[in-house]
């Protein structure tokens, strides 16, 4: 997968803040932080997570779906934004 490579810094990046998130979690839990606290960090890390997933299905739809050097108002470029744009709405809920 290219484009992945292409994106690797980015998604490393992304991967190593999760890995804090879930550090941060799994400390929490193991100091007996309150409940709520420990919440709010894991719906944290599941909107960071969230946010990772919809960077690769983008990618992945912007080179696999349609041609990456087609016209933005081609049928198939509008329609791969349009369905970028549900799995942001979807995932980001």
């Amino acid at each position: 997968m290219p484009h992945v490579m292409r994106e690797k810094a980015k998604l490393l990046n992304r991967l190593r803040r999760l890995r804090g998130q879930l550090e941060a979690i799994e400390r929490a839990v193991d100091a007996g932080d309150d409940c709520a606290n420990i919440l709010q960090q894991a719906t944290s890390c599941r909107g960071a997570l969230d946010g990772f997933i919809i960077e690769v299905i983008e990618d992945h739809i912007r080179e696999h779906m349609v041609d990456p050097h087609s016209a933005r108002d081609d049928p198939r470029a509008l329609a791969a934004d349009e369905l970028v744009d549900i799995m942001r709405s979807y995932l980001k809920r």
